[in-house]
This record gives structure tokens, sequence and C-alpha cells, in this order.
């Protein structure tokens, strides 16, 4: 069976361990292991009845929660297939630009997405200066022949970054947005980061009609096999995406459990409340094993570097100890010696760091 490019797969990493999948502890996933909240589910059972229905296609009342949430106009949200599908969408606005600056190491999705539309792609690689990332893009490296510089230009990137952890200032990022044409801003990760600390452009979204945030409701909340993301952006965008797409990309189900979860302040308190400690643990942890150096993160993962490499020790894991860790091997600037684990509950997180121990 052939290597995964993302995490979660199990059935491939149960025909390597030689064990049912529901075996694997899994820990390549960056999924919330406190969930789906129970509000959730409950929403979810009381929508079954609704299945010989076809959705509104115009999901009228998730729109409205989401504008609750985020304090937007709802013709400023649209709901997606996952922010995946979203990101579909994107990739053909970007392809429409001169090129499209790519922050790298980047998310798989970000390239097939661009190659699918044959996009340009410039990318700019994170530097990594004694354990912390920064940014820095500069707009005279990406000036083409007739003197531009990034003007005609998109600039994608996540934050909190993935695969490293970090988080970007909200200051840091919003001069880009008077230099470059389109900016789309990858927000999935957030949702782990207390309202006292996130860095979310949500809040200046009307400001600037070339910002798009994209937002997922799958890992915060653990809801991964619903499919559910949305983006924000200026009403023209959205209205423009919603024509090149297909109808009732969200289901009944989805949107129901989606609404419940919004409203679940005390589900997001609990796990606002479990991930500092949890994550400094897990990080403490690998800090003391020899040969691993984890990176501090923002998010509900740790990047780790290595000095085995990583797709043998991922080997390992699964064969001894049916734990799956999530090799790098797909961001070509980390290649084979980092690997990504996601923050699970403190029993599995010394399970895993029993088992490095040993390998």
């Amino acid at each position: 069976m052939r290597q995964p490019a993302h995490g979660g797969n199990l059935a491939w990493a149960a025909a390597l361990a030689g064990c049912p999948p529901n075996a694997i502890l899994d820990f390549s996933a960056s999924i919330s292991p406190l969930g789906p909240p129970n509000s959730a589910i409950a929403a979810i059972l009381s929508q079954i009845g609704n299945l010989k229905h076809y959705p509104d296609p115009n999901y009228s009342e998730l729109r409205l929660a989401l504008s609750h949430f985020h304090q937007l106009p709802p013709e400023w949200i649209l709901p997606g297939n996952g922010s995946a599908e979203l990101l579909t969408l994107i990739g053909r606005e970007l392809a429409q630009l001169a090129a499209t600056i790519l922050i790298t190491p980047a998310f798989g999705d970000y390239y097939r997405t661009l190659k699918a539309y044959d996009a340009k792609v410039l990318e700019c690689t994170l530097s990594l200066v004694i354990g912390h990332w920064s940014l820095v893009i500069s707009p005279l490296s990406f000036a083409n022949d007739k003197g531009q510089r990034t003007r005609d230009k998109g600039l994608l990137l996540n934050n909190p970054h993935n695969p490293t952890g970090k988080l970007f200032s909200r200051d840091s990022i919003l001069p880009y947005l008077e230099q470059f044409a389109l900016v789309v801003v990858d927000e999935a990760f957030m949702d782990f980061v207390p309202p006292n600390e996130e860095q979310s452009l949500i809040p200046v979204v009307q400001e600037y009609p070339n910002l798009v945030v994209l937002r997922s409701l799958t890992k915060f909340y653990s809801l991964p096999g619903l499919r559910l993301g949305y983006a924000i952006a200026h009403p023209d965008c959205l209205a423009k995406w919603q024509l090149w797409r297909d109808p009732w990309p969200v289901n009944t189900l989805a949107a129901a459990a989606a609404i419940a979860a919004l409203q679940d302040t005390e589900f997001q308190q609990q796990t606002w409340a479990w991930l500092p400690p949890a994550r400094n643990q897990l990080f403490q942890g690998l800090a003391e094993i020899p040969g691993l150096q984890p990176q501090a993160s923002a998010a509900n993962f740790l990047l780790v570097e290595s000095q085995q490499s990583t797709l043998q020790l991922q080997q390992q894991l699964l064969k001894h100890h049916q734990i799956l860790i999530r090799d790098c091997l797909s961001f070509q600037e980390l290649g084979d010696r980092f690997f990504r684990v996601a923050v699970r509950e403190e029993s599995d997180n010394q399970r895993l760091l029993t088992a490095l121990k040993e390998s």
C-alpha cells in the first residue's frame, strides 16, 4: 500500500503494523482527543429524520451561527465541505494572478490546488534560527522583469503554521495585505489558541477586500469525518466561488453539528484548559529523549527534529508499538529529519514517550 501524504491513514498503518485499524494509536492526525462534543452528537441524532430532504443551499442557519460567532455579516462567510474544498476554489482564484508566494514548509494540499490550475508558485522558506521559526518576505526577491514586485501576486500561508506550530502575530502579517493582490491565511489551527492569545485576521477582514481567511471545524471539535470548514472574505469573492462549485457541498448532519459546536462554550473552555499542560508535558518528555529536539508550538501538535531516520522510526513504532507518527517527507524542506505528533491525553502521550525511548 502506498505511503500516505496525509496523516490519519489508519488503513495503511494497520497493514504495516499487522493489526486492525482501531488498534492503532494515532499521533499523525492533529485532531483533538476531547471530542466530538456531546452537543454535536446530539445535534446529529436530531437531524437523522431530515436526511430525506436536501440541505438548505444557502446554509442560512449555519451562516447565521458563524456570523454570531465571529461578529460578521453572514454574507462574509461561505461554508464548505472541509477547508480542502474551499482551498480548491482559492487555487483557481490564485491561478489568475502572476504567481503565488507559498510559505514553506507547506501543507501538501496547497501544492495540489495550485498545480490543479497551473498556478505559478514561488517558494519562500521559513528560517529556523536557534529553535525559532521566523517569517520574512522580501518583495524585492519576487520582482519580475517589468520591475513589479508583489502587487500582481498572491500570498498563501497558514497561522498557526503547519507543520512548525509557529504562531505569527497579526501585526507581522498585516503589512503584506498592502503588498499583495490576494492574501490567503489558513487558520485551521487558530481555534486551539485561547482568545486572549489568538492572532486571527478575521477582525480586520472587512477592511481588506484582498484578504481571505480559511477556518476548519474538524480539528478543534474532532469532526474530520464530517468534513466542514468555511471561508471568510468579501461577499463579491464568495458569490463568485459559489458559482464555481457543486450545489449542497455541506451535508445536513455536518451543518447541524457545526451549529451546536459553535455554541458549546463549555467544550471550548475545556479544550483551552487541557491543551497547554498536555502540550508542555509532551514537549518536556520529548526533549528528555536523546536525539530528539521538539519545537515550541502554539497548536495541538509538535514538530520534532530527529538525529535518526524518521521514516525508519515511524515503521518501528508501528510494528512494535502500534503507534503512528506523522513523517515529514511531504515537506521537502524537512525531509527525513523531522516528524510531527499530535498532542493527546496524558496516558497516550506517555505511551508514545515510552515507545520512543525503546526505539
